[in-house]
Formats: structure tokens, C-alpha cells, sequence
């Protein structure tokens, strides 16, 4: 089956190292950010596959920005490859990889009644504050994602640990708004 959303961010962490010289990195690398008066980590960015990096003293890894979970996986190989090159020992050759978080995006081609749907579902396990967000804010259980619902159809799906979960997020509240009979 076709997937009906898109992938629009992977963010997946993982530990490298027992520590990190952060000022080492970044006379390193080029393009390394570190300002530990503003954030305590450093920042990376990289083209391919794009990503960027949140590297900390404790060794620890945030990898945000990948279109795929491979792509967020080859990155962080990729960086602790680069890691050992400039001279950063003890890295973990084979670091266990957590998903964190997938944003994806959807569209379910047509508008949507936001004052109708908020009746519909009640209150639980709804936000909908049109003058502060345009968007109608529904957390599901099940899968456990949060998505966004604006009037033009359009959704964003957060939350996800898995491509899978955000699908099943949009095919929730596709079948959710058919029953309430507010899909036209």
C-alpha cells in the first residue's frame, strides 16, 4: 500500500562516547557550533544525508532533521566516523539507535468543519483555541500521536516512533471524520 503521509522530520538520539570535548569538536569541524553560555551543546549540521546534530558533553547524540529513519541512522554512523577521524576516542562502533520523534504530513483533500469536528469528539482529548493556533490539536491513544488538524485538510502528525504510527494516526482520523460524517 502507498503511503499518505510524508515524512518531514526523523529525530533519533543515541550515545557515542562516555564524554565529549565540545571544544575540541568544534576546532574540528567545520561548520561545528558551540556556545555553551547560550546552549550546553554543540551544534553540527551536515548534507548528506541532511541532518543536524545536538552533540553533548556526556557523549550523548540528538540527530534531527533526516526525511528517513535510514537517513537518521547513516548520519550517526556517519558522524561517529568523522568523530574518529578528528581524533575522538572510545566511540561506540555499533551505538543503539532510538527513534525519538517522526513528524509527518498529510492531506485529506478537502476542508474541514475545525468548530464541527471539536463538538464532535468533545473536549478529552481535544484543544482547539482558534484566536491563539489555527489548528485543531487531537491526541490519540492509539497509536499514542498527536496530530494537528487545520480546515484546509491538512495535518501534521507528531509523536510518532515509527512511519507506521503515523499512517495509522491519519488513518484514524480520516475514519474518525467519515463516521461523524464530517468528510465530504
Amino acid at each position: 500500500m502507498e503511503s499518505t503521509v510524508t515524512i518531514e522530520n526523523v529525530v533519533a538520539s543515541t550515545t557515542l562516547a562516555e564524554e565529549f570535548d565540545l571544544e575540541k569538536i568544534e576546532a574540528e569541524l567545520e561548520r561545528a557550533e558551540y556556545n555553551k553560555v547560550k546552549f550546553p551543546g554543540l551544534v553540527y549540521r551536515i548534507d548528506n544525508p541532511k541532518a543536524a546534530f545536538l552533540i553533548f558533553t556526556s557523549g550523548k547524540v540528538v540527530c534531527t532533521g533526516a526525511k528517513n529513519i535510514e537517513n537518521a541512522c547513516t548520519a550517526i554512523i556517519n558522524l561517529a566516523d568523522t568523530l574518529k577521524i578528528i581524533g575522538c576516542e572510545k566511540i561506540d562502533p555499533e551505538p543503539k539507535i532510538h527513534i525519538q520523534n517522526i513528524v509527518a504530513s498529510a492531506d485529506l483533500k478537502t476542508n474541514v468543519n475545525l468548530n464541527a469536528l471539536v463538538i464532535a469528539l468533545g473536549m478529552e482529548n481535544v484543544e482547539y483555541e482558534p484566536e491563539v493556533f489555527p489548528g485543531l490539536v487531537y491526541r490519540l491513544e492509539a497509536p499514542k500521536v498527536v496530530v494537528l488538524i487545520f480546515s484546509s485538510g491538512k495535518l501534521v502528525i507528531t509523536g510518532g516512533k515509527s512511519p507506521e504510527d503515523c499512517e495509522e494516526g491519519r488513518r484514524v482520523i480520516k475514519t474518525e471524520l467519515e463516521n461523524l460524517g464530517l468528510l465530504y
